[in-house]
């Protein structure tokens, strides 16, 4: 083992999560700190997923850090330009030289005397740091589902956190397995290059209709202007947060703002009676995640696609085709896997090992979870950022990272100030945070809308989201309590 100097702090991931931690420490003054970053290159999702289609579904005034607006050439951005926009930031706030690629992280452990953080990397390099900060996110560790004759497949196939751009598929037969956000994006990018492009659906997704606009040079010269991109924000913002009142409070008004819109469209785009069953959901409406898509139906009802339902499902797989749970032998060349993430249980995919030897993936068996999901009893000063109860399914996720700094932040000054070595949350404190946070989730369609998704763990508690607006969220990060921490070492 190779042994590297100690530092203040260690941030294990280089995305949006990442970077808002580095600039924090650097408001405190805070310069000994060192990014890791498991990838050969930096940026986290938005330079990781390049497959075709992909663009973020959340507004980009609002999908950015509040104190770096951007010159967004879109409503909704698209992959490539959220890529220079992480480019941008770790330019201007010279994170380059901070950061170590192709370093994964493959154990963490609390060092008792030395109240210090030991993190391995490529189970070769050890760096010890005061605090942790895990900012590797959870839509991080994608999912491949297990499918019997898997290995004698000899065509081409990859998830499409992964995609293979060496890969022409034109003309080539296609399978995509899974209709969620990100097939949503890379069946109507593709579908008119491929031969034949075949669609499993485990169950249809609510589609509501996608307003991007592309702005003109005058409009782009306006949100150049920090007053206009601002009050364009702050719009976006109060409009999008309407949403938690129909996810949580008013069934009537989430049938009016999204069950009503969602099959208007759907009934104008697909003239077919038996593929409009087979595309409408029977869960309410935000149970799993909305997609936001005016292309996919029209995509789905084209000539070259077939959609296979659940009736229909993967049974095996041959050298060159697909075998149905009908029997029906579906010839491909590429197999893509757009199946999602481990996002509930397994937000963090290293082994992490905190005060007294305790295992954080035993103290997670039951479910994931965190005060301000963020910190964990006997787990002195690790911070979690989009941990457990952290997601939000109505408005900007960078909303909710800007959040947990302010909490992060407090509890650093308050280890600096005391001049003592850790922080550590009171175990009561995280219990009844976590109680109320479960009780509040009995109200939102995400526990009651009659559907599995990824937002719930496996026990069925839903671990991925907030139950309430983001600014109540931002409220309880920015009023720090001592009381519910402990402080300890020299």
């Amino acid at each position: 083992m190779q042994q590297e100097k100690q530092f203040t702090a260690l941030i294990i991931g280089s995305g949006f999560g990442g970077q808002c931690a580095a600039i924090e420490l650097n408001k405190m003054g805070i310069t000994d700190y060192l990014l890791l970053e498991r990838r050969a290159f930096i940026g986290g999702t938005w330079a990781q997923n390049s497959y075709p289609g992909a663009a973020v579904d959340v507004h980009s005034p609002l999908y950015s850090l509040s104190f770096e607006p951007y010159d967004w050439s879109r409503m909704f951005a698209e992959q490539k330009e959220l890529e220079n926009y992480t480019q941008h930031v770790y330019t201007k706030y010279r994170l380059t030289e901070k950061t170590v690629t192709s370093a994964n992280v493959t154990e963490v452990k609390w060092l008792e005397e030395q109240s210090l953080w030991q993190v391995t990397v490529n189970n070769s390099t050890i760096y010890t740091s005061q605090f942790l900060i895990n900012a590797s996110g959870p839509l991080s560790t994608p999912i491949i589902p297990k499918i019997p004759g898997q290995e004698k497949f000899t065509g081409h196939t990859w998830h499409t956190n992964n995609w293979d751009h060496s890969i022409d598929l034109a003309g080539k037969r296609v399978a995509i397995m899974g209709s969620g956000a990100s097939a949503a994006q890379v069946i109507p990018a593709i579908v008119d290059k491929v031969k034949e492009l075949h669609v499993f659906q485990r169950t249809p997704h609510w589609l509501l209709p996608r307003w991007d606009i592309i702005f003109k040079p005058w409009q782009r010269w306006l949100l150049r202007k920090k007053p206009f991109y601002y009050a364009l924000r702050w719009l976006i913002y109060w409009l999008l947060e309407v949403r938690i009142l129909g996810f949580k409070y008013s069934r009537r008004l989430l049938h009016f703002l999204g069950t009503i819109p969602a099959k208007r469209q759907l009934n104008k785009q697909i003239a077919d009676p038996e593929l409009r069953e087979k595309l409408t959901p029977n869960f309410t409406i935000g149970c799993k995640r909305i997609i936001v898509s005016s292309t996919l139906l029209p995509a789905l009802a084209h000539t070259s696609t077939t959609l296979h339902d659940k009736n229909d499902a993967i049974a095996e797989l041959t050298e060159s085709s697909i075998r149905t749970t009908r029997g029906t032998e579906v010839p491909i060349d590429v197999l893509i896997y757009s199946t999602g993430y481990d996002a509930a249980d397994g937000i963090i995919s290293y082994p992490v090992i905190g005060r007294d030897g305790a295992q954080l993936s035993d103290v997670w068996d039951d479910y994931p979870r965190a005060y301000l999901g963020t910190s964990v009893p006997k787990f002195p000063n690790l911070f979690i950022v989009t941990g457990p109860n952290t997601g939000i399914g109505h408005t900007s996720a960078l909303f909710v990272i800007e959040s947990q700094m302010r909490y992060i932040a407090h509890c650093i000054r308050a280890v600096r100030e005391r001049n003592c070595a850790f922080i550590e949350v009171q175990p009561e404190a995280e219990e009844n945070y976590t109680n109320h946070i479960h009780q509040e989730m009995q109200q939102t369609v995400w526990q009651s809308g009659g559907c599995n998704s990824w937002y719930k763990s496996k026990n069925g508690k839903v671990t991925a989201m907030f139950p309430g607006f983001s600014f109540t969220f931002r409220r309880l990060c920015s009023k720090f309590k001592p009381n519910h921490h402990q402080f300890g070492g020299n």
